[in-house]
């Protein structure tokens, strides 16, 4: 596993002689209180992880929930329908005029 970790960080270009460059600037910054930055960063980075968690969970649930609608009265909506009328054709009662002249 230390290896799969050291491998990730010389990705990241921070080598063995980076990382103890870090923890001396850590011990001359911080001294005694070095453990309590520590647990307070481990803290701080939980809390990053489980806001990220629940941002991936809404999302999550919010793809999922999305679902076609439905109607419930189904019925209904056939009753309401109304058939368009078309005016009804009345033949006319005179012969048209062409040949009423003949």
């Amino acid at each position: 596993m230390f290896a799969i970790e050291f491998s990730l960080l010389a990705i990241m270009g921070v080598g063995p002689l980076e990382m103890l460059i870090l923890g001396a600037i850590g011990v001359l910054l911080f001294g005694k209180r070095l453990p309590e930055v520590g647990r307070q960063l481990g803290k701080g980075l939980t809390e990053f992880k489980r806001g990220i968690h629940g941002v991936e969970s809404e999302i999550n649930s919010a793809v999922n929930s999305v679902s076609t609608p439905t109607y419930s009265g189904y019925d209904e909506v056939e009753d309401d329908y109304q058939e368009p009328t078309a005016p009804k054709f009345e033949p006319p009662s005179e012969p048209p005029q062409a040949e009423r002249d003949q």
